[in-house]
């Protein structure tokens, strides 16, 4: 089976394939701190855990990282404790098979082009990824299926964040829909403000990339993922298909691009 890592900024997520089929995933957070021994403690925990397979069923292993002190303990991990399984991580070098049309395609987020890869993947070009992340992202990838550029937005926990610090009487919510987008109470009214409000950020920046990447828009298939993708789907107008295990799919088709 092949174990597929996506480390973001906040969280870390680990998914297992058999197949092209997802069959076990996990969602940890992400901490800088954490030691390559650390790392293998946990991943063990969770594999042996699960009753679908045992540590010995991993034959390959497919990562990425937005952050670099976590990478290098990933490889490290990986040397130490999986020194005989083939492990492919992705950075400048890997095969990708997707072209990137940016300034300097080495500030391109490794995750990002993961996702591309797997958009066109699953949906063909032209199309627009949407990851709801620490940050919220854009990424436009071409009928051709090259990365064409994208947006970066502060993500849905990050305005909590700085609302909550920032505002003598504003503190952090439960994220839920509110009875009305015209609230009644504080807790509401925050609510409306965060899950409205990113919905109508996410239709605007589409439909202006969309008719940039595209002679005919509604041909750009919007592609949400991320975490925190199911807050705003059934309030965005955009957004067609709900791919939560985007990035695991890039990752698989990335191993098997890179491994005999």
């Amino acid at each position: 089976m092949l174990l597929t890592i996506d480390v973001g900024n906040t969280q870390t997520v680990l998914g297992l394939f058999e197949g092209d089929e997802v069959i076990e995933h996990w969602r940890i957070n992400t901490d800088p701190r954490r030691t390559a021994d650390e790392i293998a403690v946990v991943l063990q925990g969770l594999v042996q855990q699960s009753p679908l397979l045992a540590e010995t069923d991993i034959s390959g292993i497919a990562l990425c990282s937005t952050v670099p002190s976590v990478l290098h303990e990933m490889r490290e991990m990986c040397r130490r404790y999986y020194g005989d399984v083939p492990a492919v991580i992705v950075e400048p070098g890997v095969k990708t098979g997707v072209p990137v049309r940016m300034d300097n395609p080495k500030e391109v987020g490794a995750d990002r082009i993961v996702n591309a890869l797997a958009a066109v993947h699953t949906h063909g070009g032209p199309a627009l990824v949407v990851d709801f992340g620490t940050a919220t992202t854009f990424d436009a990838v071409s009928a051709k299926g090259e990365y064409v550029g994208g947006a970066i937005a502060p993500g849905i926990e990050i305005s909590i964040d700085a609302l909550s610090s920032r505002g003598a009487q504003l503190h952090k919510i439960e994220l839920v829909r509110p009875r009305s987008v015209i609230a009644k109470n504080t807790v509401e009214a925050l609510q409306s403000g965060i899950i409205f409000g990113f919905a109508g950020q996410v239709d605007g920046i589409v439909e202006r990339m969309s008719e940039e990447l595209a002679e005919e828009p509604e041909e750009v298939t919007v592609i949400a993922t991320g975490g925190l993708a199911p807050l705003v789907l059934e309030e965005s107008r955009s957004i067609d298909v709900f791919e939560p295990w985007l990035t695991l799919i890039g990752l698989r088709l990335i191993y098997e691009r890179n491994t005999p």
